[in-house]
């Protein structure tokens, strides 16, 4: 409980609003049965659970009392919340507080896979999916256990924010920026190599050179590898071939350009190293399932955009 607490604070407690084309962050909040201070977060402002419908954006931490009832205060405000809009998602095990609540019958949802299986038996009318990271289904979502917390919040600062203020955010806290949740949306990031020798500089390169037509030939030869001896580095470590991590980093790129630039879809392919818009809208179908035109128009960041000259600075690095 008190590490999805903290990661939950990490996330939203701390001002990022430099990593925001916004310029702010989120404003957190502890809820307690009466206002009363949390005995985890002492040091963050405190409401009562009456109060939680005026929130955007709720986050129930785990919970080690599977089989008990939660604190009907709490539940009716958690329904309250949902009527009025609010956002919902629960890290780990809290999964059983939002099902107690009933706001997850009818719909998909998951948590830590040694517990799957009583939450499926405890309420059948979940569509319980033990096999992803994390789950969304309208203004609901739940997470897996530990580090799949970590994703599902990094996940709603990509939703707020934008790729760049989370990916940003990931670098800062040494974590893959993305990691799939179970829909075709989210890219998955591959693992960096293990050993941190001239792999991890070739790859490292490649990431502020992908406006470059970077081939594997020229990947293996940065890293001091044949082809063969880089796809089997890449494969062992990484679990992605040399060919399908370029393509990744190019598509991952494009999403940024898509969301933080004005630049045309031409512009944003050239930007990538893909030779035209085609191929550009190829991948892009290929990688995350919709159009970069239609990708665009649903997670766009909002004002602030950059012009085609600042988009070229940020891809050079």
């Amino acid at each position: 409980m008190l590490y999805e607490t903290a990661i939950a604070a990490e996330i939203f407690g701390v001002d990022r609003s430099d990593l925001s084309l916004r310029g702010h962050w989120y404003d957190l909040v502890a809820y307690t049965v009466d206002g009363s201070p949390s005995a985890w977060l002492p040091e963050i402002a405190t409401r009562p659970y009456a109060a939680l419908a005026e929130t955007d954006t709720v986050v129930v931490s785990s919970t080690s009392d599977l089989g008990g009832k939660p604190n009907p205060e709490l539940l009716a405000a958690l329904l309250r919340a949902h009527e009025a809009g609010a956002r919902i998602a629960a890290l780990c095990t809290g999964a059983f507080i939002l099902a107690a609540a009933g706001l997850l019958d009818q719909r998909t949802a998951t948590t830590h896979w040694m517990h799957a299986d009583s939450l499926r038996d405890r309420y059948p009318r979940i569509n319980v999916r033990p096999d992803v990271l994390y789950a969304e289904d309208g203004q609901v979502l739940t997470s897996a256990g530990k580090s799949a917390a970590l994703d599902l919040c990094l996940h709603l600062v990509h939703r707020d924010f934008g790729a760049t203020a989370a990916n940003g955010l990931a670098r800062r806290l040494v974590v893959p920026a993305h990691r799939p949740g179970g829909q075709a949306q989210f890219i998955a990031a591959p693992r960096a190599p293990v050993s941190q020798d001239r792999l991890g500089a070739a790859l490292e390169w490649a990431r502020t050179h992908l406006h470059q037509q970077i081939t594997v030939q020229q990947l293996a030869d940065r890293a001091a590898l044949s082809s063969r001896q880089l796809g089997r580095r890449m494969n062992a470590e990484m679990a992605i071939t040399p060919r399908a991590w370029l393509q990744q980093q190019r598509a991952t790129l494009a999403r940024e350009l898509l969301e933080s630039t004005d630049s045309s879809i031409e512009q944003v392919a050239a930007l990538c190293g893909m030779s035209t818009a085609a191929t550009l809208r190829r991948h892009f179908r290929h990688v995350l399932g919709v159009s970069p035109t239609t990708y665009r128009a649903t997670f766009r960041s909002g004002s602030g955009a950059l012009d085609m000259e600042s988009a070229l600075d940020k891809v050079a690095g």
